[in-house]
């Protein structure tokens, strides 16, 4: 099967600043169970996802295009680009923010730790 992309717009992205461009890859249902999104996500210049837990999944991010600004779960700050990875541990906190002139887009695949199942 092939389909067009899913866009949906987010204003203040897990209470973030802006309005951030999420383009789902499949759907929640489409997961299974095994975790609830996966999409490239683009924030445009001033733009973050907010500071968030993580609770029975985790989140890495995979950077595509453009610079941003990582706050890892102790507050440490990472400049990031296209190609780094972040992290994120079950439990964990994290955000995101685009401090610079041009969009940021990552990929970001939330799915469950193992054992539990999402409804």
């Amino acid at each position: 099967m092939v389909r067009k992309e899913n866009v949906t717009y987010v204003d203040g992205l897990a209470g973030g600043r802006g309005r951030a461009k999420v383009s789902h890859i499949v759907s929640r249902e489409e997961l299974m169970g095994h975790g609830r999104m996966y999409a490239k996500v683009t924030l445009p210049p001033g733009a973050s996802v907010g500071w968030h837990q993580h609770v029975h999944d985790t989140e890495p991010y995979y950077i595509l295009k453009g610079h941003g600004d990582f706050i890892d779960n102790d507050h440490r700050i990472y400049h990031v680009s296209a190609g780094d990875v972040c992290v994120i541990e079950v439990g964990q906190y994290h955000s995101m923010e685009n401090n610079s002139d041009d969009d940021l887009e990552f990929m970001a695949l939330i799915y469950n730790e193992a054992g539990y199942l999402s409804d």
